[in-house]
């Protein structure tokens, strides 16, 4: 974001277009024309122009009774191509699927965007653990068990960068959010292969997860294995999940090509 403006390929109107359909979300799911210009930072005028061309595609629909906008199910086109065309969520299907079914927990597939991770993939268990997570839910990196798989395996100076940019704070009793608690959990998976959260953001949940690797060494997504800590305690996740879990990462990691 901060080269936008020195890049002269960069096409401004595109930017725009996207950013108000990206003020879009769960506490926001229907805004007025004042709202959304207030939200994506432009002018009432433009931010017009936008919704009115946007509404024209299909991706917006507008309320003719209160005058408020809303995303329309055409939105999910892009997310449905992307899982069609991604060698990644292709190729770690069947991995994540047969993870699923023999160990009967709730199996994920994550990337890492930022200070977050996204979920590309989810298999739930038959055991349903009680959490709004699906696919295309976004979590912080520093306290879940698939963000700090993906951490660990960054430039020590690249995580401090994540970490500044990240709005650390307790998403429950038990969550770690000082930088020296993180880095700890960081240094675990560097030395075990894989990472582990307690009711770090949801209370009575307890991941375990580990990277998916190329050859040459890039991190690429990490899986993680959700299940509920009333049915678990950490000793037992460890000792029947971790080896078919970095088993199934080590495989997908072969499997995926560069």
């Amino acid at each position: 974001m901060s080269d936008e403006k020195d890049d002269p390929l960069m096409v401004r109107a595109v930017e725009k277009a996207f950013r108000i359909l990206a003020t879009f979300d769960a506490a926001n799911p229907r805004q007025t024309l004042t709202q959304l210009a207030d939200k994506a930072g432009l002018d009432r005028s433009a931010t017009q122009r936008f919704t009115h061309t946007l509404s024209r595609l299909g991706y917006l629909r507008k309320d003719g009774r209160t005058k408020a906008y809303e995303l329309t199910p055409k939105t999910l086109n892009l997310a449905y191509q992307y899982t069609r065309s991604s060698p990644v969520v292709l190729r770690a299907h069947p991995y994540l699927s047969h993870l699923n079914r023999t160990t009967e927990e709730t199996i994920s597939l994550t990337v890492l965007d930022d200070t977050e991770i996204i979920y590309l993939s989810r298999y739930l268990s038959p055991n349903v653990l009680d959490t709004d997570v699906i696919v295309g839910s976004r979590l912080p990196a520093y306290c879940s068990a698939g963000g700090l798989a993906l951490l660990s395996m960054l430039e020590d100076a690249k995580i401090e960068e994540v970490l500044d940019r990240s709005h650390l704070r307790a998403y429950t009793a038990k969550t770690i959010y000082d930088r020296e608690g993180i880095w700890t959990r960081i240094r675990f998976v560097r030395e075990h292969g894989f990472a582990m959260v307690e009711e770090q953001i949801y209370p009575g949940d307890i991941s375990i997860a580990a990277p998916i690797l190329l050859a040459d060494g890039n991190v690429m997504a990490a899986v993680s294995l959700g299940a509920s800590r009333f049915r678990y305690q950490a000793d037992a996740m460890v000792q029947r999940f971790v080896p078919a879990l970095v088993a199934a990462t080590r495989s997908m990691s072969q499997a995926i090509p560069t």
